[in-house]
């Protein structure tokens, strides 16, 4: 870890968990830059190793702020995240069975590709949600943001599915040969239009006040003493339980299926343990250095000394399970992935659709996509090593598990 502090430039440091500040990407360290000059920052602004440029505040960035919320520090996937399940099943079981599908490897991949919506997909029927239920039975509670109530509604046909982009269903092998599933999804269009509504919200009203937050660095804030930035914390809070239900429920509909496949194929009875559920884009009201503050973290999971963490390296590669050790210097954070080391059009430009499936192939990776045309934007080497960025936050968490891909469902 590095500190960048030039008084000229920056009214709070920017402490950056990289071992090169070469490797800083120009436009990461300008988004750094605007944040520091926050007039509510608390302390400083902390970069995790994974991070990247993202929308008004990188991804991997964490900062505290003084009585105000900012939706662009949390971001459009609003309690997006993580689950993780072990297994007893062996994934020698799963490569070496064969089923009329293929092996039993492919014949689960194939059936999670086709019962859980991907990309922009919802369910056709309406499906059952306890979050949805309880936030249409307190309503008055969302009044404020009349125009996004008809999302909550909508939110009955999303929930238990994945979503594009980064987001992926993967059986994983761990040191011991098991099996265990890793998902990675969010809060889908719910999170979206509330950030976006909030955004304009906080834009328009930092105008009237004559903030002193320049428009260009996309950070417009509400102060949480007001009803703007209460309705933002209640609308934040009802995408974070709906993203988590969201998880729950394709971790329990992945479960069923594996329980199907397995049985038939006079296999063990499949038995499920450690479940992880954890959040890497929201906000929350945490005490740190004698203040109560609102921490955002966008791209980081919580790492107090304890928790459980799980960070999923590039499609096709590694992902570790970790323990936080709490560390103060990082608002207790530490990274939330391997991090984009470049865009999605690099990547397409760099890597051929083929040269990604060839060497998903040449690791023993089983594909389920819809349409691979741009299954090079989630090539493993558009993103930073795993391995590196692990090492670069040793004093933030300890690798508790290593994890290998073996199967990989993406939207």
């Amino acid at each position: 870890m590095y500190t960048i502090y030039d008084k000229q430039k920056n009214s709070h440091p920017i402490k950056v968990w990289l071992s090169d500040k070469d490797i800083l990407e120009e436009g990461c360290l300008e988004q750094a830059t605007n944040l520091s000059n926050l007039p509510f920052i608390h302390k400083w602004v902390a970069l995790m190793p994974d991070t990247h440029t993202g929308k008004g505040m990188p991804i991997g960035g964490v900062i505290a702020t003084d009585g105000v919320v900012i939706p662009n520090a949390v971001g459009v996937d609003i309690g997006c995240g993580m689950a993780y399940m072990q297994t007893n099943i062996e994934a020698a079981f799963l490569k070496n069975t064969t089923t009329p599908n293929g092996s039993l490897l492919q014949g689960i991949v194939g059936d999670i590709l086709r019962n859980i919506p991907l990309g922009f997909r919802s369910h056709k029927k309406q499906q059952t949600s306890s979050t949805i239920d309880t936030a249409l039975s307190n309503i008055d509670t969302y009044s404020f943001a009349k125009e996004l109530i008809p999302e909550i509604e909508k939110s009955y046909y999303q929930i238990g599915t994945l979503g594009g982009g980064n987001h992926f269903i993967e059986l994983q092998e761990d040191a011991d040969g098991m099996v265990a599933i890793m998902l990675h999804s969010g809060s889908r269009h719910l999170g979206h239009q509330i950030c976006k509504f909030f955004h304009s919200v906080a834009r328009e009203h930092n105008q009237q006040w004559f903030s002193l937050v320049p428009d260009n660095y996309q950070l417009a804030f509400l102060p949480v003493n007001s009803v703007e930035g209460q309705s933002y914390i209640d609308w934040m809070n009802l995408a974070l339980s709906f993203a988590r239900e969201n998880r729950d429920r394709m971790m329990s509909d992945i479960t069923r299926m594996i329980d199907g496949w397995v049985i038939r194929s006079g296999g063990v009875q499949p038995e499920y343990s450690s479940y992880i559920n954890c959040h890497h884009n929201y906000a929350a009201i945490e005490n740190h250095y004698d203040k109560n503050v609102w921490v955002h973290r966008k791209g980081a999971i919580r790492a107090r000394e304890g928790d459980t963490g799980i960070i999923p390296g590039a499609m096709g590669s590694y992902s570790y399970l970790v323990e936080g050790k709490g560390n103060a210097e990082s608002f207790t954070s530490c990274s939330h992935g391997a991090g984009r080391r470049m865009s999605r059009t690099k990547a397409r430009e760099s890597f051929s659709v083929e040269e990604v499936i060839t060497d998903l192939k040449s690791g023993g990776v089983v594909l389920g996509k819809n349409s691979k045309t741009d299954i090079a934007e989630e090539s493993r080497y558009s993103y930073k090593d795993i391995d590196t960025v692990i090492a670069n936050e040793l004093d933030l968490i300890t690798p508790v598990k290593k994890l290998r891909t073996i199967g990989v469902v993406k939207g």
